[in-house]
């Protein structure tokens, strides 16, 4: 199938929508509430049990109700500028900002950067709809097989060169590490080239690593792009997924180094002045304890790692052994199957594409998950993405007997769940 994946699209007008994900959500809490039993794949939200000292920490910043500063303030920005220091990217408080979630961010970015947004394909749909909200065109790198987030760098240069033939001016790179929709992360090496590449075409670089503490191999296998050029790339993440926080909206960017870090920092902290004022100071204050990684947390962490990797490894064969395939997940907590050998048996139940092949599941499975045309993949491919954190538990008290447990998978609701996942895919290609 032809794709044109270096092709500059302009995308359209704004979305009109809410965005797929949350709007599925919406809908199948909708259904649920109705009497529908739904096996919900579909959205990606961590639903840990809460860390109770992450609550006291909330608590304790109760009594913070003035303004603070628009960055953060100094003690979470030192915290964080630590925490990236651990992961072997040096870094100062002067280059942290602090915003209402890492999209928030993003989306302040993109309206102080010039020029256009290339993406991998597949890669998370907000990073298309925010380019499109900001007035930008989207260059799709397509994604080889192993990669994870990253554009192959062998056609990356070729893809920039054919965008600007056709009227684009790619500024910003978006990388994601690991990566969502797949889990697959990317190596060292490749890592290093697609920076490479980036300083020759004068591209910044968004790292988005939002699961780097989501991880099923050694986190050491995992670079992140600062580590290769750190005066031109912006690092965003928070606790949402590694400390199921989402709900909390904590996000925190770290600016590049140098002249072009400082400028864009003022800029973005300007709009954010205007946008969002400040971070909450209840937020702040868990933030602060949380990327201090005290001794509870870093074990908490690495607990919450272990079940989403134990209960994504298990969907992960339960996808190859109906014969379908998918990117062997290495971190987060995702699976992203193709269903492409049984397209034939697919058509008999006028399933052609992924848009229609995510309405049979939804409608005649009860089944919830995101296609993969929400993802800029070609909606003509049979692939879908899998959440997979939702199947330990919908409850607290079932999510805390999982991750308690040393083996999540002989827990009941959790082998019950599994269970149906086998028998909704074997279903797709009998």
């Amino acid at each position: 199938m032809s794709r044109q994946p270096g092709k500059a699209q302009s995308e359209g007008r704004a979305p009109t929508h809410v965005a797929a994900n949350l709007a599925l959500d919406a809908r199948v809490a909708r259904m649920a509430r109705e009497g529908s039993d739904i096996l919900h794949l579909g959205f990606g939200e961590a639903r840990l049990p809460f860390h109770q000292h992450l609550a006291d920490r909330l608590a304790q910043g109760a009594s913070r109700t003035s303004y603070g500063p628009v960055a953060g303030d100094a003690r979470a920005r030192d915290a964080a500028a630590a925490y990236f220091r651990r992961r072997g990217v040096p870094s100062e408080s002067g280059q942290i900002l602090f915003g209402p979630g890492s999209k928030a961010l993003l989306w302040a970015l993109l309206q102080v950067v010039p020029g256009d947004v290339v993406l991998p394909r597949p890669s998370w749909l907000t990073y298309r709809s925010q380019a499109v909200l900001s007035g930008k065109r989207v260059v799709w790198a397509d994604v080889p097989p192993g990669l994870g987030g990253l554009p192959d760098p062998a056609e990356l240069s070729r893809r920039l060169r054919d965008a600007r033939s056709a009227g684009a001016d790619p500024r910003v790179l978006v990388l994601t590490l690991p990566d969502n929709p797949t889990g697959v992360v990317a190596g060292r090496e490749e890592t290093e080239r697609v920076c490479r590449i980036a300083e020759e075409e004068d591209l910044l670089v968004v790292s988005d690593e939002i699961y780097r503490d989501v991880m099923a191999v050694d986190p050491a296998a995992q670079a992140s792009p600062a580590e290769f050029c750190p005066e031109r790339v912006l690092v965003t993440t928070g606790p949402s997924k590694s400390l199921g926080l989402g709900g909390w909206r904590i996000g925190l960017a770290r600016f590049p180094d140098g002249p072009l870090g400082s400028d864009l920092f003022h800029r973005v902290e300007a709009v954010a002045s205007e946008v969002w004022s400040t971070t909450a100071g209840p937020q702040l204050e868990a933030a602060e304890y949380a990327l201090s990684e005290p001794p509870e947390i870093v074990s908490y962490r690495a607990r919450a790692a272990r079940l989403h990797r134990t209960v994504t490894e298990a969907v992960y064969r339960i996808v190859r052994r109906t014969g379908a395939d998918a990117p062997r997940p290495d971190g987060a907590f995702y699976v992203y199957p193709d269903f492409e050998a049984y397209r034939d048996e697919l058509a008999l139940h006028g399933v052609v594409d992924s848009p229609s092949l995510e309405a049979h599941l939804l409608e005649h499975h009860e089944t919830a998950v995101l296609g993969g045309h929400h993802f800029g993949d070609d909606p003509r491919l049979l692939r879908f993405r899998a959440s997979t954190s939702l199947l330990c538990g919908t409850t607290e008290q079932r999510r805390r007997h999982a991750f308690d447990s040393d083996e999540p998978l002989l827990i009941p609701h959790v082998s019950s769940a599994l269970a149906r996942v086998e028998d909704v895919f074997t279903k797709l290609t009998t």
